[in-house]
């Protein structure tokens, strides 16, 4: 499992795709946050990282896609899907080893927005005067929202041997699971608690939930049996050959 991941990371950065990828990440938050007059720190009144917890979950419905979609589309094109089917190594740490160190690679790529959490702290009045505890919990989101989304794209990436099919896929997945159930309880067809009950259903809830800072439960349960319901379709989709 172990050199399944760092196969994974020795894949994505031995190419030029991968320093694209999380340097796109990084130059879209920063427009956002110091450039875009709409959204800029720079023309509020206050300091704040709104602006990059806002914008980040939508770039993560393209940026993760790219990241996932070669995982195992890559491996059918080259026809090594069987090759490690046939390797004493259990289909199940074959997936986990590649959701970690997708997962991983997601992670790197934040860790470079912990110079905007600086920027921002040293532009409070008084210095240092930003809600410690909401960043925690919004990262924490981040974190969870990732582990869903990646999940979404090892699970295209083992319905296709094409690349782009397993991206376009994937990012429409993350849209819908985001905001698609937030977008279906507007419809009139919904009233009383039951429009409540199918935004609950949606990501976009459960991670604007943790980003407030309070870690609960029911959303940990959310992201984590969600996860845990997709990767267990990529199982079924990568075991599929055996049986």
């Amino acid at each position: 499992m172990i050199s399944i991941l760092g196969k994974e990371l020795k894949a994505f950065f031995s190419s030029l795709i991968g320093y694209l990828v999380i340097a796109t990440f990084l130059i879209f938050i920063g427009l956002f946050m110091w450039i875009f007059t709409d959204t800029s720190i720079l023309d509020n009144r206050y300091a704040s990282l709104a602006q990059l917890f806002g914008i980040a979950p939508m770039i993560f419905v393209f940026l993760i896609p790219a990241i996932t979609m070669r995982s195992f589309s890559e491996e059918k094109q080259r026809g090594t899907i069987e090759f490690l089917n046939t390797k004493p190594i259990k289909a199940w740490k074959i997936l986990i080893g590649k959701y970690l160190g997708n997962l991983l690679l997601v992670v790197i790529t934040l860790v470079p927005t912990l110079i905007y959490v600086w920027s921002v702290y040293q532009l409070g009045a008084p210095k240092g005067n930003i809600d410690i505890g909401e960043i925690i919990g919004s990262y924490a989101g981040l974190l969870f929202l990732a582990g869903l989304f990646t999940a979404i794209g090892l699970f295209t990436s083992s319905l296709s041997d094409n690349q782009i099919v397993a991206f376009l896929i994937a990012a429409i997945g993350c849209f819908l699971v985001y905001l698609g159930f937030d977008y279906l309880s507007r419809l009139p067809i919904f009233f009383g608690n039951t429009d409540l009950v199918v935004q609950k259903m949606g990501a976009e809830y459960h991670y604007a939930s943790i980003s407030k800072g309070k870690i609960e439960l029911r959303d940990v349960v959310y992201f984590v049996t969600t996860t845990g319901f997709v990767l267990w379709g990529t199982w079924i989709a990568v075991t599929k050959h055996k049986w």
